[in-house]
Protein backbone atom coordinates (compact mmCIF):
# COMPACT_ATOMS: atom_id res chain seq x y z
CA UNK A 1 0.00 0.00 0.00
CA UNK A 2 1.45 3.36 -0.86
CA UNK A 3 1.53 6.39 1.64
CA UNK A 4 -0.93 9.05 0.80
CA UNK A 5 0.92 11.84 -1.56
CA UNK A 6 2.81 15.02 0.87
CA UNK A 7 1.82 18.49 -0.19
CA UNK A 8 4.71 20.48 -1.67
CA UNK A 9 8.04 21.13 0.93
CA UNK A 10 6.99 17.93 2.99
CA UNK A 11 8.06 14.39 2.37
CA UNK A 12 6.30 11.14 3.53
CA UNK A 13 7.74 8.72 5.90
CA UNK A 14 9.14 6.30 2.70
CA UNK A 15 10.55 9.22 0.79
CA UNK A 16 12.22 10.73 4.05
CA UNK A 17 13.86 7.12 4.38
CA UNK A 18 15.23 7.02 0.59
CA UNK A 19 16.35 10.16 1.07
CA UNK A 20 18.46 9.55 4.17
CA UNK A 21 19.16 6.15 3.22
CA UNK A 22 17.46 4.71 6.18
CA UNK A 23 15.23 1.77 7.66
CA UNK A 24 12.03 2.82 9.09
CA UNK A 25 13.70 1.52 12.69
CA UNK A 26 16.11 4.35 11.99
CA UNK A 27 13.44 6.85 11.05
CA UNK A 28 11.44 6.20 14.23
CA UNK A 29 14.46 6.81 16.18
CA UNK A 30 15.25 10.03 14.18
CA UNK A 31 11.55 10.89 15.54
CA UNK A 32 11.93 9.43 19.23
CA UNK A 33 15.32 11.22 20.14
CA UNK A 34 14.00 14.82 18.84
CA UNK A 35 16.56 14.74 15.84
CA UNK A 36 13.48 15.13 13.36
CA UNK A 37 9.52 16.03 14.07
CA UNK A 38 6.46 15.34 11.96
CA UNK A 39 4.96 18.28 10.48
CA UNK A 40 1.63 16.95 9.54
CA UNK A 41 -0.07 14.00 7.95
CA UNK A 42 -1.52 10.99 10.35
CA UNK A 43 -0.09 9.12 12.87
CA UNK A 44 0.20 6.05 10.08
CA UNK A 45 1.08 8.60 7.31
CA UNK A 46 3.52 11.37 9.14
CA UNK A 47 4.75 13.96 6.47
CA UNK A 48 8.43 15.50 7.44
CA UNK A 49 9.66 19.28 6.25
CA UNK A 50 12.08 18.51 3.46
CA UNK A 51 14.10 21.57 4.80
CA UNK A 52 14.49 19.79 8.06
CA UNK A 53 15.67 16.20 5.93
CA UNK A 54 18.15 17.97 3.85
CA UNK A 55 19.37 19.66 7.02
CA UNK A 56 19.94 16.08 8.73
CA UNK A 57 21.34 14.61 5.01
CA UNK A 58 23.91 17.38 4.96
CA UNK A 59 24.69 16.77 8.57
CA UNK A 60 25.02 13.03 7.76
CA UNK A 61 27.63 14.29 4.29
CA UNK A 62 29.57 16.60 6.07
CA UNK A 63 30.59 13.87 9.40
CA UNK A 64 31.07 11.06 6.88
CA UNK A 65 33.48 13.76 5.12
CA UNK A 66 35.44 14.79 7.80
Amino acid sequence: MDDPLAPPGYLTARDTQRALGITAGALRNLVYRGQLTRAGGTDRHPWYAARDVAAIAAKRAARSAA
